[in-house]
């Protein structure tokens, strides 16, 4: 246990002494000037920045101050354990959407929630030629990316045409989806941002 409090503690120090010196030299500023500036000694800002020291709260809070970022900033790094999604190729969810009933596949590719973030991937098929296309309407902004086939997609009052290798983000609030498909079967792949408060 205390060796592994000590790695801990080493971590922090390590973390603490890049952010340091990082934000310090997008100030511009020497370890000199910048310890006149924070209100402590040039030998001491150099064991932070060397991770020699550990550091009070007090120093912490001045460090943070002196280089014009929050406290937190200086601890970043430290908590690298993140949500992340793996889908392995032809594993994606099949979903269904306000497209199915017209040819449309939808598969999830992921999702990830958070306090302040939502993001979804979906890979798109389309296989079936229509003449109505339904439009969708979402908070956020969306990325489609183009594999096969060709379409004009539609957002608002403009239309593009894709092929392979075509991307085209917009805000998902204006109206939006296929107009006409050109060249099928079409595949994209489609990623969604949200904000705070995400609706369909």
């Amino acid at each position: 246990m205390a060796a592994d409090a000590g790695d801990d503690d080493k971590a922090l120090e390590r973390i603490i002494a890049v952010r340091t010196r990082e934000y310090r030299q997008a100030a511009g500023a020497s370890v000199g000037g910048m310890a006149q500036r924070v209100g402590i000694s040039k030998a001491m800002l150099s064991k932070i920045e060397n991770a020699q020291t550990a550091c009070s709260l007090t120093t912490l809070s001045r460090l943070a101050r002196g280089l014009g970022v929050p406290v937190t900033a200086l601890f970043r790094g430290l908590d690298d354990e993140r949500e992340a999604v793996f889908v392995p190729a032809g594993h994606g969810a099949r979903i269904v959407r306000r497209g199915t009933r017209i040819g449309h596949e939808y598969a999830l590719l992921g999702a990830l929630r958070g306090s302040d973030k939502r993001m979804e991937a979906l890979e798109v098929t389309l296989t079936e030629s229509s003449e109505v296309f339904p439009l969708f309407q979402h908070g956020g902004t969306e990325l489609i990316y183009m594999l096969d086939g060709v379409m004009v997609y539609g957002h608002g009052k403009s239309s593009y045409t894709l092929g392979a290798g075509d991307a085209l983000q917009f805000d998902g609030e204006a109206p939006h989806g296929p107009e006409k498909l050109i060249t099928l079967p079409i595949r994209f792949l489609t990623v969604t941002a949200f904000g705070d408060t995400p609706h369909h």
